[in-house]
């Protein structure tokens, strides 16, 4: 499984996130309130001078020193203190000046318009939160979101992992304590699990790259991947009722198969021996009952009655998933090839080349085929 961690720009032993300003837009917020309430008093004065008043209207806003989003004005520069702004998915750049308004960095939002419609390197802003300064002027506010230095951190799950892999991913990569993913996890209704899952989240958390703001939370993670498989499942179509079933054969599919042509043959091949109340005989399953790496399996761990994942020794599949699946898994399992296999094994451990039989001869032979290749390049 190709790595795909994109390391933080930190020390491990340092937060992930620097603390946010939070206050300033609140006080940006009451400035604008108090300016509302004395706009209704000089409303009221106006009347009351008459025709004099035109002109103290016409000046208005260097009287009380009022910016509206509307004016197109401009921060002389250079800036002043740092400040986080959030730049939604699909963002235009009237929305992206919108929020840069909000947040105190550009002065108005036509001139942050003006100066992104006049750089070409515009259209490669990306989402995120970009660390702007407050007071800038609208091109340079561009040309900095343009370098897409996001306070974001990448948190990418390959598929495949297990939720205990997942969490030591999360905390290495966020430094998020380990402890808050625990207490998180022994609330289950508090992420989204659904009750199908019976508290256990394996299998549950969504194989995908997310990126992590500065007030996520190790809760706010997991329910992101909890929602990301339940919406999944949904937009499927698959019921309800089935969806911890097809989360365990797609556990199962995707700690098997190398490639992603052959994962709907070992979903096949899974069902074929169900169907024939025969055995599944997967180490994966097993190692992940006995808490070792499959590398590791004995002929004693093969012949443990006690471990309710040893595919070897009870009929069924295992009572949950072993893994968490990515999309490919799930719809091998909900879109199975045609055939009659029911034995598979990989021969060549380098290119993953796996295949396939329908009796035990058949197999045999393909297991010797694996055994010259260990021996050849053992």
């Amino acid at each position: 499984m190709t790595d795909l961690f994109t390391a933080p720009p930190h020390s491990q032993a340092e937060p992930a996130f620097p603390e946010r300003r939070s206050t300033r837009r609140a006080q940006r917020k009451r400035r604008r309130n108090r300016h509302g309430r004395s706009l209704v008093v000089l409303l009221v004065a106006l009347v009351l001078v008459g025709g004099s008043g035109y002109a103290i209207w016409m000046n208005l806003d260097s009287l009380m020193g009022l910016t509206t989003p509307l004016e197109s004005k401009d921060f002389p520069g250079p800036g002043g203190d740092q400040v986080n702004v959030e730049i939604p998915e699909g963002a235009t750049g009237t929305a992206m000046g919108e929020e840069l308004y909000e947040a105190g960095v550009v002065a108005s939002v036509p001139a942050f318009t003006a100066a992104f419609e006049a750089n070409p390197e515009s259209v490669l802003i990306r989402p995120g939160t970009h660390t702007m300064l407050e007071g800038m002027p609208a091109r340079d506010a561009v040309a900095l979101l343009v370098k897409n230095e996001t306070a974001d951190l990448q948190l990418t799950i390959p598929e495949g992992y297990t939720a205990d892999q997942i969490v030591d991913r999360a905390v290495q990569v966020t430094g998020l304590p380990a402890e808050d993913f625990a207490a998180a996890l022994k609330r289950p209704g508090k992420i989204g699990l659904p009750k199908g899952a019976d508290g256990d989240v394996e299998g549950w958390l969504y194989a995908d790259t997310y990126m992590v703001k500065p007030n996520d939370t190790a809760a706010g993670l997991l329910s992101q991947m909890v929602e990301r498989t339940t919406s999944l499942l949904r937009q499927k179509e698959v019921p309800t009722a089935d969806w911890e079933q097809v989360l365990t054969k797609a556990s199962l599919v995707e700690r098997e198969g190398f490639k992603a042509e052959d994962k709907p043959k070992i979903a096949r091949a899974i069902e074929n021996r169900l169907d024939d109340d025969m055995r599944l005989e997967i180490d994966a399953a097993v190692a992940y009952g006995a808490g070792k790496p499959g590398t590791e399996l004995t002929n004693a761990d093969r012949d443990n009655t006690k471990n309710p994942y040893n595919t070897y020794r009870h009929t069924g599949l295992p009572p949950g998933p072993i893994a968490n699946p990515g999309e490919v898994a799930i719809d091998a399992v909900l879109k199975p090839a045609s055939g009659d296999w029911k034995f598979w094994v990989t021969v060549n451990l380098d290119t993953g080349e796996t295949k396939f039989a329908t009796d035990f001869e058949e197999h045999q032979r393909n297991v010797d085929e694996l055994r010259a290749w260990e021996a050849a390049n053992g």
